[in-house]
């Protein structure tokens, strides 16, 4: 009975869904969207429609720089995520703060995922020209560099296809709309299930 009981137990732990954290800014958050629209309902919709159910938790925070992260990240992590979507950083571009420092806390929160066993997607950000080409050039160096240092998977823009895209973003010209939320997912799908591959499928 004792391994009748073990098996059932093993075997609903396997059907439950998995448990992915989307930690970062407004883009996260759902900022100024309906909560159906945001960027984890449409993952989680996206997932579920494939067959592969998860939990996504909305970690964003409309406004938060990489030190803000940095500073929630344990209670993020209290959550028991097998997966964290790292998407921070816009918030210090578009402040100007010292790309030195934006990757210090971005690998701080790294480090801490890899310490409680979690799966990290890095999405990339990409500074804008009028920013400066040294600017430019050392806040983009941010990401890649993490990635090849810690093995992540990584998402080089987290923006790709959406950016500075009329039709796909809210009148601020920032912020995706709903459309431009669903070119989003449709980019990151891929890794989040290579992730879900990784962590195996269990929660």
């Amino acid at each position: 009975m004792a391994l009748l009981a073990q098996f059932y137990a093993t075997q609903s732990r396997a059907a439950d869904p998995v448990r992915i954290l989307a930690f970062g800014d407004s883009l996260t958050a759902g900022y100024g969207l309906a909560e159906t629209d945001t960027l984890t309902t449409r993952l989680s919709d996206a997932l579920t429609k494939m067959g592969r159910p998860a939990l996504v938790i909305n970690g964003g925070v409309s406004g938060d720089t990489s030190a803000d992260g940095l500073s929630r990240i344990d209670w993020a992590l209290a959550d028991k995520p097998r997966i964290m979507i790292l998407a921070l950083g816009a918030n210090d571009m578009l402040r100007g703060l010292d790309p030195s420092m934006t990757r210090a806390n971005l690998e701080g929160i790294i480090e801490k995922a890899e310490a409680a066993g979690v799966e990290t997607i890095l999405a990339g950000m990409l500074a804008p020209p009028n920013l400066g080409q040294d600017y430019k050039a050392r806040f983009d160096a941010i990401y890649p560099g993490l990635a090849k240092a810690h093995n992540l998977l990584y998402m080089p823009f987290l923006l790709q296809d959406v950016a500075q895209k009329s039709d796909l973003n809210q009148a601020d010209g920032l912020h995706p709309n709903g459309n431009g939320v669903a070119v989003i997912v449709r980019n990151l799908l891929p890794y989040v299930t290579q992730a879900m591959d990784h962590v195996g499928g269990a929660s």
